[in-house]
Order: C-alpha cells, then sequence, then structure tokens
C-alpha cells in the first residue's frame, strides 16, 4: 500500500510539473531541455557511455534549433536542418525496431552510442519541442495531446493486460507485456484522440485517432527498445528520480520514441490540408 501511494504521489508530481510548465513558452523550453539531459544521463549509464561529447551535442543541437527556429524561423537553412535531423532519426529509429526483432543484443560499438544519444535521444526531445512549437507557433495542447495518448495507452495496457492478458507480447524482452495489453491500449487511446480534438480544438478527430495508432504502435516500440537497453544493462530501472517508477527515461521511452514520427505526420498534415 505504502509503495502504491508513493508511485502515485510521485506520479502526480510529475504530470502536474509538466503540464504546468507547457503553457509558457519559456518554461516549456526549459523543462523540454532538463528532461532531456537527466534522460541522456540515464541512457549514457545505460549504454555506459563515460563521456561529456552527448551532452555538449545535446547542446549544440537543442540550444541551435531553439535558437534558429524561433529566431530565423522563415530561413530556408532552419527548416533543412530541421529536415535532415528528422530523416536520420527515423532511419536510426528503423534499425533500433529491425535490432529489436533480429538481435539478442543491440549493438552498442563506441560510434553506435554517439549515434544513439544524438539521434535516438537527443532528436526526440528537439522535436517534442517542435512540436509544441509547430509552424512557428506556441502550440502546447499538441505535445500536451500527445502526453495524454501515451498516459492512456500505457495505463490500459496496464489494466488490460493485468485483468485479461494471456498471449505474451514479447516476452523475452517484457514478460509482462502481453497482446491483449497492447490492444487494450490501443483501443482506449483511440477513443481518448475524440475527446483531446473535442476539447484542445488543435487537429481534427481523424487527425488525432491517427496520431493515437502512432503513439499507441511506436510508443510500445520504444518502450521495448528501452527495456531491451536495460535488460543488456542487467538493471531494472534507468535511474531513481521517480520513487515508484524508477528513473525519468523509463516514464518518457514512449514519447522519446513517436516524437519524430508524430511531428513529420503533422508537416504531412499541414501540407496536405
Amino acid at each position: 500500500m505504502k509503495e502504491l501511494a508513493t508511485r502515485a504521489l510521485s506520479g502526480a508530481i510529475y504530470v502536474l510539473l509538466l503540464i504546468g510548465s507547457l503553457f509558457m513558452q519559456e518554461t516549456s523550453v526549459v523543462l523540454i531541455g532538463v528532461l532531456g539531459i537527466i534522460s541522456l544521463a540515464e541512457f549514457s549509464k545505460l549504454i555506459k557511455l563515460k563521456t561529456v561529447i552527448q551532452y555538449i551535442i545535446f547542446f549544440i543541437l537543442y540550444g541551435g534549433i531553439w535558437y534558429f527556429c524561433f529566431n530565423y524561423h522563415n530561413s530556408i537553412a532552419s527548416k533543412e536542418a530541421i529536415q535532415i535531423i528528422l530523416v536520420i532519426t527515423i532511419f536510426v529509429n528503423l534499425i533500433l525496431i529491425k535490432d529489436l526483432f533480429t538481435t539478442k543484443r543491440i549493438p552498442l560499438f563506441k560510434s553506435k552510442r554517439y549515434i544513439l544519444t544524438t539521434f535516438y535521444l537527443t532528436s526526440g526531445f528537439i522535436f517534442m519541442l517542435l512540436i509544441a512549437n509547430f509552424n512557428n507557433e506556441f502550440t502546447p495542447l499538441l505535445l500536451l495531446g500527445g502526453f495524454i495518448l501515451v498516459w492512456v495507452n500505457d495505463s490500459a495496457a496496464y489494466i488490460v493486460g493485468k485483468n485479461f492478458g494471456k498471449q505474451k507480447l514479447f516476452p523475452s524482452i517484457s514478460p509482462k507485456k502481453t497482446v491483449e495489453g497492447f490492444l487494450g491500449g490501443l483501443l482506449f487511446a483511440c477513443i481518448s484522440s475524440y475527446f483531446i480534438a473535442l476539447y484542445t480544438e488543435t487537429l481534427n478527430f481523424n487527425h488525432w485517432l491517427i496520431l493515437a495508432i502512432i503513439v499507441s504502435v511506436l510508443g510500445t516500440l520504444g518502450d521495448l527498445i528501452e527495456s531491451k537497453f536495460k535488460r543488456q544493462a542487467g538493471v531494472k530501472d534507468s535511474g531513481v528520480i521517480m520513487p515508484g517508477h524508477g528513473g525519468l527515461l523509463d516514464r518518457l521511452d514512449s514519447i522519446i520514441f513517436a516524437a519524430p514520427f508524430i511531428y513529420l505526420f503533422l508537416r504531412i498534415t499541414s501540407h496536405v490540408s
């Protein structure tokens, strides 16, 4: 009972801090950056990368995107830089999906560790920043909607899986995840997309419905990939910053992995609508 109360309290503080900071542009930029640095530290420990180079890259890329996109947002250079980062990030994420299904251990030679810290983790926070400031407008409800979809998907998957789960989804990586839990998370995320569309008045229901599918599928893959990194490192949690939950990366792995794909979908819909 005490553990459940601790988990609920730390989770509530995390959610309130996140929501409270998203609605001011300056605080949202700082918050996403701080979350990124903490997650980067946890991930670096998982993959045994004991340098400061990945932090320097984070500050250069995150700070550079923030500065040039918000001061020179119409420049061709800033748009092309984002497109290049997006293409490389999606390519790296697709390789991680391949590694999830085809290898017992994700290869972690030194150059790949820097590629992962840059185009798996750092990029995830860059695209969270860009989602919250989409098309050069402050759009915190877009990012908040993404987080809500992740929370609904994770919570529903846990509840449905615990009560009705029989068929294991990926037993070698995450024994507690079930197919029934995954489908339950997907279903409730799709249902919640209607209310997100209704109350945020950002995108129409069809767009939020597609985003719900993107978040559920890719968020689950992101969770499994992070679980595989933890299994390789021989640890249960990525850190201890959130009592009852583990590390911050444990809570953000889904949105980190899904964020580039969410941003890509938003770009596509903005060009075809």
